[in-house]
């Protein structure tokens, strides 16, 4: 059973997601996320993210203008947006800058630290079911965008949410840690940006060439 010592008392404040989106998707590398669902917590370090800008930015959903899909990125800092992607996975997002920017954080992995059997659970597909706890801790738990919105429960009614208190908030990290810098993944515009941000030496990022 996992010991959870988490407490939103210290969580990130507000002011802290409404700076510019790159340097919140760097200051987020080892902050912890945290969500009580269920009467059980999860929490991961946030090992991997990526900075999606405003108007300015192609590869972003603001790009064209606010949509009804894209609306809760519109929102106010600290919130979630929730969108799916290919019809099947759900990505997790952090809304940043002023209302009416459209700028927000992907978050692509974490390191599991409580509630793994509830993410194992959520998780449980056939390629889960054939590896050991351990083994899936280090490599396949929340190592992907769709990965980690699945582990922690995420859905379209979470966008949003609040992530500043109970029942889902952000740790500050509790030491220094160096962070690469490489493009985004998976994108065919603005495909050169330097805008994802990851622990290089930890096995918990996603699987890329640019690692």
């Amino acid at each position: 059973m996992d010991i959870v010592p988490y407490s939103p008392v210290n969580a990130l404040s507000h002011h802290f997601f409404e700076r510019e989106t790159s340097e919140v998707a760097r200051d987020l590398i080892g902050a912890v996320i945290v969500r009580e669902l269920g009467g059980i917590t999860l929490a991961g370090r946030i090992v991997e993210t990526e900075a999606y800008l405003h108007e300015t930015d192609a590869a972003s959903h603001s790009f064209r203008g606010r949509t009804k899909r894209n609306e809760a990125m519109f929102g106010e800092a600290a919130r979630l947006y929730v969108y799916r992607i290919y019809g099947i996975h759900l990505c997790a997002n952090i809304v940043t800058e002023t209302e009416g920017r459209g700028a927000a954080v992907l978050l692509r992995a974490v390191e599991p630290l409580a509630g793994l059997e509830e993410m194992m659970r959520r998780r449980n597909t056939t390629q889960t079911r054939q590896l050991s706890k351990r083994q899936l801790c280090k490599k396949q738990l929340c190592n992907g965008p769709g990965k980690l919105a699945q582990a922690f429960g995420f859905s379209l009614d979470d966008n949003h949410q609040s992530l500043l208190q109970t029942p889902l908030y952000v740790l500050p990290a509790n030491e220094p840690y160096e962070v690469a810098v490489s493009p985004r993944i998976g994108i065919t515009k603005a495909a050169d940006a330097l805008l994802r941000f990851y622990l290089p030496a930890s096995p918990f990022v996603s699987p890329s060439k640019w690692k």
